[in-house]
């Protein structure tokens, strides 16, 4: 895809800001971290700005690269205009979990590049905030799942969501 090739920069920073206990950060949204969670993500395009298919596949390749390196992505779908996935950043080695607002920062650096360099245009793709919610219980984990995994079909992009090419959907066997 060249996020891990030689000759293109990867996506993130030098360094991992680790969460060791719970967090709240606020912008115009707060935005809680309690390590150890699954959060609901969404974002947004810019300005109305819409995704080609080209585009929707850089996004979702992005979202899987730092899959079980800084997160496990559980489900994730990527619409003509916005974001939506279910996720769950990683223990770190030397404690705490990689800090979720990083991870989303270098995916939307990544691909807002990425994207703004095909279009031959600057500026950004994506709205600044994000709007995460940590998932509390497995019901409203699988409600979740279904609502991004009905998405396509309820906007009338495909007949399932299996159709859909940009729904990544990660089953992980709980041993």
């Amino acid at each position: 895809m060249g996020m891990g090739g030689s000759n293109k920069k990867k996506p993130g920073g030098t360094g991992v800001s680790p969460v060791h206990s719970f967090k709240i950060t606020v912008r115009n949204l707060p935005h809680w971290q309690m390590p150890g969670s699954v959060y609901f993500i969404t974002w947004r395009c810019k300005d109305y700005q819409v995704l080609s298919p080209e585009e929707r596949t850089t996004t979702l390749e992005a979202i899987k690269y730092w899959e079980g390196r800084k997160w496990t992505v559980y489900a994730a779908v990527v619409m003509p205009d916005h974001v939506h996935l279910l996720s769950k950043p990683l223990a770190l080695h030397g404690g705490g979990f990689v800090d979720l607002a990083e991870i989303i920062h270098s995916i939307k650096s990544y691909t807002g590049h990425e994207i703004s360099k095909k279009r031959g245009t600057t500026g950004s793709i994506w709205q600044d905030e994000r709007f995460d919610r940590i998932v509390r219980d497995e019901a409203e984990f699988l409600e979740k799942w279904q609502y991004l995994r009905d998405n396509p079909v309820k906007n009338e992009l495909a007949e399932n969501p299996e159709d859909y090419p940009w729904l990544y959907e990660n089953v992980i066997e709980e041993r």
